[in-house]
């Protein structure tokens, strides 16, 4: 599976600007307003919350529909506030309209009695042109923000965004971004408008900039689909797949966490790796700890560990067998994060992780 993906990547770093895969501009995006909007499930006012964290769920398979009994069971015990879905939305290549069937297939029916917001991240998979997860149809992600308007959890109101929670005096800020446009895996060479220094990723850079400036949350947490760090088989940020052709080895990634991220915002969230990691910062980290929650439907299973192609990073807890998700319990002066797995064979949940982080 490994040697496939690189070598179909290494293939399209050569052939990359071939096709002029995706244009045009999408809306700009703005600090979401969490007041409920018609028909949606409002955000809690409540300065205790407590938040689910799932990533690449959206396989309508069984193994999805498991994980998300799993949460059902932990909700009933002890109610969640709202989610993060961390990208890679609809398996295998996103969407083909903003009324597509898989919403309800690979979202809407997994996730039934799940009934708060979901805050929704834009995934590789969910911009696919030529092969599953190539992210060359970046245009392929707006259905995913048409969905917005159609569903009583998706939240997704613009590629890139925040919500403030509760809206006054919030304890946390959301800032999730799209960084799809520079780590795909078909980059848009000849696009100017999503290339690295192009008008959507400069224009997201100063608006996420003046955004945390801005933000009077006690907790700033980012959230994106690609890692910053990552023990598992996509690798860290500059690193990609193994990979020393850029871009497609993430390097603009890396250049944006960097400048942008971290050292200011306390969490950084991915999904992307089909994997369960709480990670050390290390020192460009500047005290930015990355956590990757991307085991709701898949796992990595015996893929060879990113560790064979650079130093491990300091992780407290990693898991690349298991499914599972985790849970962020949020209070003006605590963060707690519980990592569970799911058993298949009974569909029961345990804490395999507890700590708190801050």
């Amino acid at each position: 599976m490994t040697v496939d993906r690189r070598g179909f990547l290494t293939g399209t770093a050569t052939a990359a600007g071939v096709a002029a895969l995706a244009a045009a501009a999408t809306a700009a995006p703005a600090r979401a307003d969490p007041a409920p909007a018609v028909g949606k499930f409002p955000f809690p006012g409540s300065t205790d919350l407590r938040i689910l964290i799932t990533g690449d769920a959206g396989t309508g398979a069984r193994p999805q529909w498991q994980v998300a009994d799993a949460m059902r069971e932990q909700h009933a015990r002890q109610p969640f506030s709202f989610a993060l879905g961390l990208g890679d939305n609809v398996y295998e290549q996103g969407p083909w309209a903003d009324d597509d069937a898989q919403f309800s297939a690979k979202f809407e029916e997994p996730n039934h009695d799940l009934d708060f917001p979901w805050l929704m991240v834009q995934g590789n998979h969910d911009n696919s042109s030529l092969l599953p997860g190539d992210g060359g149809w970046l245009l392929r992600g707006d259905h995913e923000v048409a969905y917005h308007a159609r569903s009583r959890r998706w939240f997704m109101p613009s590629r890139y965004y925040s919500v403030r929670i509760p809206q006054e005096q919030p304890v946390v800020e959301f800032f999730v971004l799209d960084l799809n446009p520079i780590a795909a895996y078909l980059p848009p060479l000849f696009q100017p408008y999503w290339a690295p220094d192009g008008q959507f990723m400069t224009e997201q850079a100063t608006w996420l900039d003046g955004a945390i400036d801005d933000s009077p949350a006690t907790w700033k947490i980012a959230c994106t689909h690609h890692p910053y760090l990552n023990n598992g088989p996509h690798g860290n940020a500059g690193e990609y797949e193994g990979l020393s052709i850029a871009p497609i080895n993430g390097i603009h990634v890396k250049d944006f966490f960097e400048a942008h991220v971290l050292g200011r915002c306390q969490f950084l969230l991915s999904g992307h790796d089909h994997s369960l990691q709480v990670l050390e910062p290390d020192t460009p980290s500047k005290g930015t700890r990355q956590i990757i929650s991307g085991a709701a439907a898949k796992s990595v299973h015996d893929e060879p560990a990113a560790s064979g192609r650079h130093t491990p990073n300091t992780a407290l807890y990693q898991n690349y067998t298991d499914l599972g998700f985790m849970i962020l319990d949020l209070t003006p002066a605590t963060a707690d994060l519980g990592v569970y797995t799911v058993d298949l064979a009974n569909g029961g949940a345990t804490n395999v992780f507890q700590r708190r982080l801050a």
